[in-house]
């Protein structure tokens, strides 16, 4: 008897072991159809924005090819600034739409090139006419010259609309292949499809014109990258130069992050202190883009004089040299200083670096040089055009200027203009003025707001 309820029990255990793996298996296989569901209406999901981005690009780039037609034919001033600022509008939403399609930058380089520089240009000539200049026979050869291409660009677009609708390609099987060649990509998909796209502007090397913003609309590489590229054994020995072997317990990477606007790789450091500090080298050239430490500040004891004299030591130290302090910010124990910076006199506001100073002990705890390494260079500061005296003819009379020189500044368009910079009061508030030297044009107004935690230009 005994024997049967032990067997009894056995079979009982085999037929519930059985059952668990049945439900177990079940439950496995439901699972799998809700991820591959999910997996595919992700899918769906970005291929359909993807195609979105796309049909706007195609949208977008024959709007450019038709305002480029048209302001070969405009005969007034004002028409001709509505024109070029239709067509400054419509290629900055082109060069939109093109970045959102996954398509490494590099891929598609000299089309960027071409969008981004028919909106540079048009900004630029929208600028005459608003001045009620005329464009010149240069002025209409290349706006010639950017149709041109335009015309190629739209048709390319067209037959890869083709080749798209007809399903000769998808955007899942580019982004599947990873980080190959692009040419090679796209040769097993269409002969005629993305690599014709570039072909086409194989040749495009940019404009050639003379005026303020023609070095810039030429040119969007890190002007001060300079230097081999470096491998992350090098990076690692940078990064601890920079900030001193001394000071060093650890030091750990991060890895390698191309997808920036200057591929860098990333290091963790534990200091002396215990406390974490980030840097970046870039791989190019091997240049510290930012460093960041945080710690808690206790005290906030040192002056704001011994604070800009450490922080420009440091970038002595460092080889920043000829910086001068613009403005500053203090934030909980940290002061945050703005350096520009001086080429002869002449401010070059584009070249920025940030430094970060601890109040409690003068500690640099971060520096940012991304601006200094995309815009540094030696510029030619002789086009101007004015003088002093006659760029202080457009100020507002009210305007008691305090302070005047020159200064270049950026623009929202990647260019730079040489400006007279003045420093002047209405009433109670302070304001920066720009007047462009070489054709006396109001450029910017920024306003100076001081407040207990520093200077800041608005």
């Amino acid at each position: 008897m005994k024997n049967i309820l032990i067997d009894w029990k056995n079979r009982l255990k085999k037929g519930h072991m059985l059952s668990v793996i049945c439900v177990l298996l079940i439950i496995v296989a439901i699972l799998g159809v809700i991820l591959y569901q999910k997996q595919k209406e992700y899918r769906q999901a970005s291929e359909n924005s993807y195609n979105m981005a796309f049909f706007e690009l195609v949208d977008y780039v024959q709007n450019v090819e038709n305002y480029l037609a048209k302001s070969l034919i405009s005969s007034t001033p004002e028409h001709g600034a509505e024109t070029l600022t239709h067509l400054w509008r419509e290629s900055n939403l082109a060069q939109s739409y093109l970045s959102r399609l996954p398509i490494e930058s590099q891929e598609l380089s000299n089309t960027e090139k071409f969008l981004n520089q028919v909106s540079d240009y048009s900004y630029s000539l929208s600028r005459k006419n608003i001045y009620n200049e005329k464009l010149t026979d240069d002025d209409f050869d290349n706006l010639k010259e950017l149709h041109t291409y335009s015309v190629e660009l739209e048709n390319t677009l067209n037959q890869l609309s083709e080749d798209l609708n007809s399903g000769r390609f998808s955007w899942g099987e580019l982004t599947e292949k990873g980080t190959v060649a692009f040419a090679q990509q796209v040769d097993n998909i269409s002969k005629e499809s993305f690599s014709n796209l570039e072909e086409n502007f194989h040749e495009y090397s940019g404009l050639i014109y003379d005026g303020a913003y023609s070095e810039h609309l030429t040119s969007n590489e890190p002007k001060a990258l300079t230097g081999d590229d470096v491998d992350e054994n090098k990076a690692k020995e940078i990064a601890e130069k920079f900030i001193g072997k001394d000071n060093i317990k650890e030091i750990s990477s991060l890895g390698f992050y191309e997808n920036a606007t200057i591929p860098v790789y990333d290091f963790s450091v534990n200091n002396n202190n215990d406390e974490t500090i980030n840097i970046s080298i870039s791989k190019k050239g091997g240049h510290v883009v930012n460093m960041n430490a945080n710690r808690d500040i206790s005290a906030e004891i040192i002056s704001d004089e011994e604070v800009k004299n450490k922080a420009k030591e440091f970038l002595d130290s460092r080889g920043f040299i000829n910086m001068q302090e613009t403005y500053y910010l203090k934030q909980e124990g940290i002061v945050t200083i703005n350096y520009a910076y001086k080429q002869d006199n002449v401010i070059m506001y584009p070249d920025l670096i940030k430094v970060k100073v601890a109040l409690d002990n003068g500690e640099i705890l971060g520096v940012e040089t991304t601006g200094y390494l995309n815009n540094h260079t030696v510029r030619n500061i002789n086009d101007i055009k004015i003088t002093e005296e006659r760029a202080r003819e457009n100020l507002n009379d009210d305007l008691e200027i305090i302070s005047s020189g020159l200064a270049v500044i950026p623009t929202e368009w990647k260019t730079e203009i040489l400006c007279y910079e003045f420093k002047g009061k209405v009433e109670d508030k302070e304001f920066l003025v720009y007047i462009n030297a070489e054709n006396g044009r109001e450029e910017d107004i920024l306003i100076i707001t001081n407040t207990p935690n520093g200077i800041l230009a608005m």
